[in-house]
């Protein structure tokens, strides 16, 4: 079996693959402060939750935008497994070419997602990856990462909005009923969720109008918060939670991992 793992500032997600199939799959706080053994063993709990022992992993695979975390967290898997895992960053030998000016700063998650999508569709695509960041990432059919956007992420906006003033509240992130809210906590929901959802749309219909061949990509969601804000938005067309996970599988089998 394959694990995957994906390290984002704010989660860390896991996938346990047989073949080309998701297995298993956990959310874990990104925790710099974990010590390899603590990591190794969460990785061992979780595994045996899932009725998986350790020896069952063949390969494993790790992404990361959190260097803190990455050497322990390596350092984990091969404790928990007895396998090394294969990392992948700008530098690694993948079927995308990253047609950008420092292609060393892309981030290993924008790379997997647009990975995945021009393994998946064949098509040129836009991948909106709803994480601490809201990333906008371009790939042609053909596999040419063209570059992309940054924003803010939903919680990073809200948390920030919250913390910088003093009288509103903490808010659940449900989706808003209306746009003008009748209580604080309302209209906190429609502006972070209802603002979100059209400056979504907005830069996608901006990047559409840049798309260099002329086509019309196609528009597909990945993170957390994709199925929150997909309804929401116009441009978006599906939703793939998993996308993440997917393009680690694809990168293992590019890499000549076996499992």
């Amino acid at each position: 079996m394959l694990l995957a793992i994906n390290i984002n500032n704010t989660e860390t997600k896991v996938g346990l693959f047989r073949g080309d199939s998701l297995e298993s799959h956990w959310r874990l706080t990104t925790t710099p402060q974990r010590t390899p053994d603590e990591w190794a063993s969460t990785l061992t709990s979780y595994l045996a939750q899932a009725g998986r022992s350790t020896q069952e992993v063949r390969a494993a695979i790790v992404a990361s935008v959190v260097p803190p975390v990455t050497q322990g967290l390596c350092e984990a898997v091969e404790r928990a497994t007895t396998v090394a895992p294969a990392v992948v960053d700008g530098r690694s030998k993948l079927p995308i070419t990253l047609d950008v000016e420092e292609p060393l700063q892309v981030g290993a998650d924008r790379i997997l997602n647009t990975l995945a999508a021009a393994q998946l569709f064949h098509r040129d695509t836009i991948v909106v990856d709803f994480g601490t960041a809201t990333t906008f990432d371009c790939i042609t059919a053909d596999g040419h990462f063209l570059g992309g956007v940054i924003m803010p992420g939903i919680r990073t906006a809200s948390d920030a909005l919250i913390r910088g003033t003093a009288k509103l509240p903490a808010t659940d992130l449900a989706p808003p009923t209306r746009t003008i809210g009748r209580r604080t906590d309302e209209a906190i929901r429609a502006g972070v969720l209802l603002g979100t959802a059209d400056a979504v749309d907005g830069l996608v219909r901006r990047i559409k109008a840049e798309w260099p061949n002329g086509k019309a990509p196609h528009v597909i969601a990945t993170g957390g918060l994709a199925s929150l804000v997909a309804p929401l938005a116009r441009e978006i067309e599906a939703v793939h939670p998993d996308l993440t996970l997917t393009g680690l599988r694809i990168a293992a089998g590019a890499l000549g991992l076996k499992w």
